[in-house]
């Protein structure tokens, strides 16, 4: 996270901006421009990613780029608008707390457009070393060119913010820690609150790792590569994109800027983008013994083909062919496209539907991958709006979801071959649980396979076994899960 400015003097306290902003129509659409336009296109470039992001419920990381290109933005420009972009993405809860005391009203009542302004405009006055007034001023232009009616309010709300350091607002809004711990890790690390008890509860109550796995969630994550084996080596690929080796996977390797889509290796499928932690638990299923045959595998939920590819390119080197299922038609054709030239054949049909369709018969495969649908909450670097957007409400259907999966993976592999569940996910109700009650409700025996010496030796903190957990904070990686367990009978 960028250092905020040198502390200023502290105000006697929030004053009550006076004039508009407090819209509650329901607009639609971008907002509209009116007045003198922002002089920035950094910032009207962050702005826009934000107003997408919450206005039509898009993914920053999906839509910035092509901002950016319309702004024609590039080098230290991008970067800063980069910068204001997630970091405004991840602050969100914090900056609204702020900005609900200096407003003197709750952020919901503020017009949509003024309101992401100002959270744009309080992240940079309060985490950035962007100078008071060139914030207030240019916050200021931006609600005049998005909300014209709301820029007298936006601008007494920016001033009242930038009379106050960040250390004293968030004493003022955090609970105390010794009264409210989670409450207090969720504001000083923008998370809510029911996230960071999950994360807790992960981690067997230590609030002190808590915090630290909090921390490093709120670092910008390097881009990892995956190296296709057959097709690609990792110490070569480092080479040739400026790179570095990863720490784990014998496939990662970390990228040191610019933008992937641009590498040649990446153009040519030599290599795709994939989180080292996505390689590491793809890689364990094929590491893990079988007894017998070794060349019918399945990948269950295979959209959009990350995990797929690295199976595919194992799998021609190994004699094997791979099917892989994915209900989505427009995902199950980003698999075909992902996995070219491989030994993989995609079906765009449910995974729950083994022994049902003739494609997918009953104890016919040697090894099996369900890659569950998730909350994702093992990869809130990546995306850092994630956290705002989920719900404790989501988590019935998908571990009813998990279960259902992972129940025909127990039915789809052969007495004798392994299943891999994976999520990128360390909520316990998605992990441990729905393990758990899948493996019991299958109708199979099954045994639990220690998923550890199935990774790279020397990789620390994998718990105490059978299954694994990894950590942003303790493996660099996405936080995902691995439970592996072999079909007996």
């Amino acid at each position: 996270m960028t250092e905020h400015r040198a502390s200023r003097p502290h105000s006697a306290g929030p004053r009550r901006p006076s004039g508009p902003g407090d819209h509650r129509d329901q607009r639609s659409g971008r907002a509209p421009r009116a007045g003198r336009p922002p002089s920035d296109p950094a910032r009207q470039a962050a702005y826009e990613a934000i107003a997408a992001v919450n206005r039509d419920d898009a993914y920053a990381n999906l839509v910035l780029s092509d901002i950016l290109d319309g702004f024609g933005l590039h080098g230290r420009d991008a970067a800063f608008a980069t910068e204001l972009t997630y970091g405004t993405l991840r602050a969100i809860g914090t900056l609204d707390l702020i900005i609900a005391q200096a407003a003197g009203r709750e952020v919901a009542r503020i017009d949509p457009p003024a309101r992401d302004a100002l959270r744009l405009g309080a992240y940079q006055l309060l985490y950035t070393r962007v100078p008071s007034h060139a914030a207030v001023n240019q916050t200021v232009d931006l609600v005049r060119s998005v909300a014209p009616g709301a820029s007298g309010f936006a601008n007494a709300v920016m001033r009242t913010i930038s009379e106050t350091t960040l250390d004293a607002w968030l004493e003022r809004v955090t609970p105390k820690y010794e009264d409210d711990p989670v409450g207090s890790l969720a504001v000083q690390h923008h998370h809510p609150q029911w996230i960071v008890r999950a994360f807790a509860e992960a981690l067997g109550g230590d609030l002190e790792e808590t915090a630290r796995l909090l921390i490093e969630d709120n670092q910008p994550p390097a881009v990892h590569l995956c190296a296709r084996p057959g097709r690609s080596d990792a110490v070569e690929l480092a080479d040739e994109v400026n790179g570095v080796p990863g720490a784990f996977s014998p496939y990662a390797v970390y990228l040191n800027g610019g933008a992937p889509r641009d590498l040649a290796a990446i153009r040519d499928g030599r290599a795709h983008v994939q989180d080292e932690g996505s390689q590491l638990v793809a890689a364990a299923l094929l590491a893990a013994p079988v007894e017998g045959r070794d060349t019918k595998w399945l990948d269950l939920c295979a959209g959009p083909g990350g995990k797929t590819g690295l199976i595919g390119a194992i799998a021609a080197g190994r004699g094997a062919e791979v099917t892989a299922v994915e209900v989505a038609e427009h995902r199950a054709r980003l698999v075909e496209q992902a996995t070219e030239g491989m030994p993989v054949t995609v079906f765009p049909m449910d995974g729950r539907s083994v022994g049902r369709d003739p494609d997918l018969p009953e104890e016919a495969f040697d090894r099996v991958l369900v890659d569950a649908p998730c909350t994702g909450l093992g990869s809130l670097r990546r995306r850092p709006e994630s956290r705002w957007r989920k719900q404790p409400a989501d988590l019935p259907p998908l571990t009813r979801l998990q279960r259902e999966l992972l129940v025909a993976a127990l039915r789809a592999v052969r007495p004798g071959g392994v299943v891999a569940y994976v999520t990128c996910s360390p909520h316990m109700v998605e992990t441990q649980v729905t393990v758990s009650e899948g493996a019991r409700r299958s109708g199979v025996e099954v045994d639990f396979v220690d998923a550890r010496p199935l990774l790279p030796p020397g990789m620390p903190g994998l718990g105490a076994g059978p299954t694994v957990q990894l950590w942003p904070h303790r493996h660099g990686t996405d936080a995902m899960f691995l439970a592996v367990l072999r079909r007996t009978s």
